[in-house]
């Protein structure tokens, strides 16, 4: 399987580069952090500008159809200069509502405004209660004039309070289908929305969303339960795979900061870099990485399988390789600066929070063992 990237691929990313290492240098990216949005507007149009929000859009709602391959190549960058600004909420929201939408009405509008830049969007995964297990929903849907309304809550919602329509897992109450888990879309302004926002260790924005009556509207690709479920589950992969390519990005950066910064600490009078011990280890952190990244790539390659196993397997076992990278780079590089290393003043510390972030975000290392465990052909192999 060839993973080179494409002539196309490989601009857009030295483009995307150029703009991040000259307009979101460290120092820019610390006072988004600390501003009271935590987010820029003029770095987020200059995203729209360079077309990364129409990326994952379909061609006829005005995007340019990019495969979950293209979005790993623009993951890796903003990966790798740590950008704040919610692109993986509403690029993840994109591909609910290609999933769970009907392709045309409200949901191609939406799909469209995304394009454009002019909306956010983010999915609610999880319930407070909920841990690691995307099924674990006590969020209801009451059937009410020709609509539903929402009534529970959603906790660690990424830039929930930056997206303008959230895309919300509910289970169904009465009718014919009760208890059936369905997707539906809320608009911010909704009434009986609450949201708190709040800044995460990484210097992301997550939100906790509470509903009260709130009027949603539900998609419509998800007529069962099952298929309800499977929508959810495979908009949790997407997202998983887009993250495992962020990662890959900071991988690649605090690998790089570690070895610059080890040329220049001095003990004994010579850089610590000129240590065989201190070089061996910094090799095992770029092995950590390059196998993270193998992974990642055959991620975004079996995503569009028609093999939900096989897209499972790939997937949870890219989460797995790149979170035991993210732990074992990262405490590398925090014991190779130093104490430095674990300041705000150096980009090391964000990046290593950064992929603490990742590793704990749509199941951390042991669940995804246990999910590609519990796949079949596990214990036959075993065997």
């Amino acid at each position: 399987m060839d993973f080179t990237f494409t002539d196309e691929q490989q601009q857009f990313a030295d483009a995307l580069r150029r703009y991040l290492d000259r307009q979101y240098g460290f120092e820019a990216r610390q006072a988004i952090v600390r501003s009271e949005a935590g987010v820029s507007d003029t770095h987020w149009q200059a995203l729209v500008e360079l077309g990364l929000t129409a990326l994952p859009v379909p061609q006829a709602q005005g995007g340019f159809d990019g495969t979950p391959f293209d979005m790993l190549v623009a993951m890796q960058e903003l990966g790798r200069a740590l950008v704040v600004e919610p692109y993986w909420a509403t690029a993840v929201g994109i591909e609910a509502l290609k999933l769970a939408g009907s392709g045309d009405g409200e949901d191609a509008t939406l799909l469209e405004r995304a394009a454009a830049g002019e909306i956010n969007l983010a999915v609610a995964f999880h319930e407070p209660a909920a841990r690691y297990d995307l099924f674990a929903v006590e969020t209801v849907a009451t059937p009410r004039e020709g609509g539903f309304v929402l009534s529970g809550s959603k906790s660690g919602v990424q830039h929930g309070a930056q997206a303008d329509h959230w895309i919300v897992p509910a289970r169904l109450a009465g009718g014919d289908a009760p208890g059936h888990l369905a997707l539906f879309i809320v608009a911010r302004e909704a009434a009986g929305a609450t949201v708190t926002d709040y800044r995460t260790i990484d210097g992301q924005r997550a939100a906790t969303l509470v509903f009260d009556a709130t009027p949603a509207r539900r998609l419509a690709a998800d007529g069962s339960h099952e298929a309800g479920a499977a929508t959810l589950e495979r908009i949790a992969d997407y997202g998983i795979v887009l993250l495992c390519a962020e990662a890959i990005g900071a991988l690649d950066a605090l690998n790089h900061a570690t070895v610059e910064y080890t040329k220049t600490r001095q003990q004994f009078g010579v850089p610590i870099a000129r240590f065989q011990a201190l070089q061996h280890r910094m090799v095992e952190m770029l092995i950590h990485t390059e196998q993270a990244r193998s992974l990642t790539y055959l991620a975004a390659a079996r995503y569009t399988s028609e093999d939900a196993d096989e897209r499972r397997r790939a997937v949870s076992a890219a989460k797995v390789r790149v979170g035991q990278a993210a732990r074992f780079v990262g405490q590398q590089a925090i014991q190779l600066h130093g104490g430095m290393g674990v300041t705000n003043e150096v980009a090391a510390a964000h990046l290593f929070k950064r992929l603490a972030i990742i590793e704990t975000t749509l199941g951390d290392v042991d669940h995804h063992l246990a999910r590609f465990a519990a796949l079949p052909g596990f214990a036959a192999c075993e065997a």
